[in-house]
């Protein structure tokens, strides 16, 4: 018996959409090194496309942890924050910028009312309009993460003799909703 035989060319489906995507906006390189770059390492470890929004001169810090780096200069603040694609994404951002900057308040607070997209605040701020939709979580850092963290942190200038072994964030109830998520809610 013979079977039919088709010739596929292109190799795989569109790679964007066949991974997650997290978009992240911060107040600087060590900011989001120090509050949520283990985090966002394990993320990438777990095949997703972390990209940060930064003016950041040295992005090295980012690099280490596999982050990619998106140029404030070339890529509006809008544009960025705009899925553009209509795939899902996630969305976390600096709680300094979220109290700072308006387009990005807005922004975050459409997703949370989206209840589609995961989002994340972490840092010190005020984070009025959204606390009652957040939930504080933890990520349990692996043992990789906390390694190229502490090296992130040392390229960014930081010193720092122990990485801790969690980090602590605000959710948004689209990220408490699954049963294997990598994110803990805390009591």
């Amino acid at each position: 018996m013979m079977v039919p035989s088709a010739e596929i060319n292109g190799g795989r489906a569109n790679e964007q959409v066949l991974r997650y995507r997290l978009d992240v906006v911060a107040a600087s390189a060590v900011d989001v090194v120090r509050s949520a770059g283990g985090w966002l390492f394990d993320r990438v470890r777990a095949g997703w496309v972390v990209s940060v929004l930064t003016d950041a001169p040295d992005a090295r810090p980012l690099r280490i942890l596999g982050l990619r780096t998106v140029d404030l200069k070339s890529t509006s603040l809008s544009e960025f924050l705009s899925p553009s694609d209509g795939t899902g994404r996630s969305l976390a951002v600096s709680a300094e910028v979220f109290t700072t900057d308006a387009l990005v308040r807005e922004q975050v607070c459409k997703a949370i009312d989206h209840h589609l997209t995961e989002v994340a605040l972490w840092g010190q701020g005020r984070t009025a309009g959204v606390n009652r939709a957040m939930t504080r979580v933890q990520h349990v850092l692996s043992p990789a993460a906390r390694v190229f963290k502490g090296y992130a942190l040392a390229a960014a200038g930081t010193l720092c003799d122990l990485v801790e072994p969690t980090e602590t964030l605000l959710c948004g109830p689209a990220t408490c909703l699954p049963v294997d998520s990598d994110l803990i809610r805390l009591a």
